[in-house]
């Protein structure tokens, strides 16, 4: 299968390597398939494991040169870089789309959000500002400087193929710092057309690197690199915690985004129609494949059935199809396995008691009915496990010291949702809920300009924000006599 592009050279099948771009010595590949039909759109290099050292000290290499760039050159070059996105929206939104399944209407949202963080820290490489401390004696100065981490890697998922490398890779190259970004297997292909526009916009050889093949050997190579000083992933906790323990000897500096299982709270003063405007946003965007969707819906008892039966009516409505089709909402999942996660959810639920009110069934191929479940309690497998797909479950509460204990009853602490028209109980559910984001009054909270990130094991560490390109310097502490 192709991909119809206006400008046909954004889709590569090698590796970007210093500069380069470079396929496997042995002639390996990676399948890419389109999920809506199964094709093949396109091949990628199976790199191996021994190849990572060459790359390394090529990024090791342009990152001295890159650091000693005055960060007002970084900061026209990284704008150089979110020019040629935004003016490449459509053919990045079409390889997306093509690669991973969403709507195109999303994944041209998704090419914008992800050219806001090349943008934002463009501005805030200019803006890493240090310190001048009041000394204890009168013959010395005190100063603190920040200096860039050095070599960093990435390691992303498929769900945001675009944003989750731009959010690193941007305030990285701002600070001074090179990386290395290893992409999914199943959503290489966005990755690449990335580094292609990374080129044409002047970013030095070496400075961002993209290498596609084995995943846990590609990651132990990064980890276990002396030269690699930090590691920034977005993905499950079971492979966070497995990344961590690998960086431990070397004591790297690591940022993980990690799994959620974001609870979504509708209070009896809620504004119906807005909350029910909220859960579509934040549970059926991405087919549910994000990881702050609301994985958990909290309706108060006295607007249970109003809420179930409006939101009902707006899941029914939505089409699902092909991603490159006009007016579909919902498309298909992303592999095999994620509609068993799907069906295995509603079949335990229902078996313990609750109601399946809506879809819920397989469409052909990898396409799934969006479903609503009733009844829901903590017993069930769905309370616990993030579905990471559209599935809505909903919990009945009455009283906001339950719900609010029900919510943080859970090991992740990413994203959490709520909605209130009382002031009061907005300061005191906002600040109760065990979360590192928290939306009121809203479904939607991802910009560039705020701190993004989870608690307990959500995660460590911030993306976005002044707070972003803090994760890839260092604080030096320089004291000075001058006496």
């Amino acid at each position: 299968m192709s991909i119809d592009l206006t400008d046909p050279t954004l889709l590569k099948t090698a590796c970007l390597i210093d500069g380069s771009w470079v396929n496997a010595p042995s002639g390996a590949v990676i399948d890419v398939t389109n999920p809506a039909d199964g094709s093949v759109v396109a091949t990628v290099p199976a790199l191996p494991a021994d190849e990572i050292p060459a790359v390394i000290e090529a990024s090791a290499r342009a990152q001295r040169a890159w650091a000693t760039r005055p960060a007002k050159e970084r900061s026209a070059i990284l704008r150089r870089w979110f020019d040629l996105i935004v003016a490449n929206t459509d053919d990045l939104a079409r390889i997306m789309t093509t690669e991973q399944g969403k709507p195109l209407a999303e994944a041209k949202g998704e090419i914008g959000y992800a050219a806001s963080f090349i943008e934002w820290f463009a501005e805030e490489a200019k803006r890493l500002y240090g310190e001048t401390i009041p000394a204890p004696r009168a013959d010395q100065r005190l100063t603190v400087i920040r200096q860039p981490v050095g070599v960093t890697a990435a390691i992303t998922p498929w769900n945001f193929p675009a944003a989750m490398i731009t959010r690193k890779a941007a305030p990285a190259l701002a600070a001074g710092c090179s990386m290395i970004v290893r992409p999914a297997d199943l959503t290489p292909l966005t990755a690449l057309a990335l580094g292609e526009l990374a080129v044409r916009a002047g970013i030095p050889a070496g400075v961002l690197q993209i290498v596609t093949g084995p995943a846990r050997e590609i990651g132990k190579a990064l980890t276990d690199s002396e030269v690699v000083r930090k590691l920034s992933f977005t993905g499950s906790t079971e492979v966070g915690r497995q990344l961590m323990a690998q960086c431990a000897p070397t004591i790297k500096k690591v940022s993980l985004e990690l799994g959620g299982n974001a609870p979504f709270i509708v209070f009896d003063d809620a504004d119906l129609d807005a909350a029910v405007d909220g859960a579509m946003a934040s549970k059926y965007r991405n087919a549910g494949q994000t990881c702050v969707c609301a994985n958990r819906i909290y309706v108060q008892r006295g607007i249970h059935d109003a809420f179930v039966e409006r939101l009902t009516a707006k899941v029914r409505a939505l089409k699902v199809g092909n991603g490159l089709e006009a007016g579909t909402d919902i498309g298909p999942m992303i592999e095999p396995k994620a509609l068993d996660k799907i069906e295995s959810h509603i079949k335990d639920a229902v078996s313990k008691g609750a109601t399946l009110v809506e879809g819920g069934d397989r469409l052909g191929g990898l396409f799934f009915r969006p479903a609503i479940v009733t009844g829901v309690t903590a017993e069930m497998v769905v309370a616990r496990d993030e579905t990471f797909g559209p599935l809505a479950p909903i919990f009945a509460f009455d009283t906001e010291e339950e719900v609010v204990a029900q919510a943080n009853d859970t090991i992740f602490g990413l994203a959490a949702y709520f909605f209130t028209r009382d002031y009061g109980r907005a300061i005191r559910v906002g600040e109760a809920l065990e979360y590192g984001m928290v939306g009121h009054n809203t479904g939607l909270i991802s910009n560039e300009v705020a701190p993004f990130g989870g608690v307990k094991q959500s995660g460590l560490g911030r993306e976005g924000s002044r707070h972003g390109i803090d994760e890839y310097t260092e604080l030096k502490y320089i004291c000075s006599m001058v006496g």
